[in-house]
């Protein structure tokens, strides 16, 4: 069974998000999606929050795709997630040539750590490309529309966080 791992913090989920793991779901036969803990970023949603978004975004891909799509909270490093969950491909989506220069590091790094699991770079859609969570957040708490940006779930989660009602 090929496994691949896409990590990232998702606070929130995007629509860019959602466009690479629904490509990456043909690469692999199950997709675990990391969900970086990261406590120095400050999220302005819980894990826990995160996880259900993801889940509820992913149970339709998996359907969609019959691609078994989970997931997995993680506080280590990525190459040690990668070996807990089984993973052989590391999938990471790239937005721009700066994404580029910051993956290649890290590809280097984990090809160190362990050279037995792959990296996979996603250029997302187009249309997705300057999408990122943390433009959506700020648009979001200065009243601006970010339906173009998330689904409708995440745009009512994050209404409502910011006290937009």
């Amino acid at each position: 069974m090929r496994i691949g791992l896409y990590p990232g913090t998702f606070d929130p989920i995007t629509l860019g998000h959602i466009d690479i793991i629904r490509r990456a779901s043909a690469l692999v036969d199950k997709l675990v999606i990391g969900v970086a803990i990261n406590r120095d970023k400050g999220p302005l949603f819980t894990l826990e929050e995160r996880v259900a978004m993801i889940e509820a975004e992913c149970a339709v891909l998996s359907e969609q795709t019959g691609t078994e799509i989970v997931a997995h909270p993680f506080e280590n490093l990525l190459i040690n997630c990668a070996r807990d969950v089984g993973a052989q491909i590391i999938v990471r989506g790239l937005r721009a040539v700066a994404d580029f220069e910051y993956e290649y590091q890290m590809v280097g790094m984990n090809r160190a750590l362990d050279s037995s699991v792959e990296t996979v770079f996603l250029m997302a859609e187009a249309r997705h490309q300057a999408i990122a969570s943390k433009l959506v957040k700020e648009i979001a708490r200065l009243d601006g529309d970010v339906s173009k940006f998330v689904t409708p779930l995440v745009l009512k989660e994050l209404t409502k966080r910011l006290g937009k009602v």
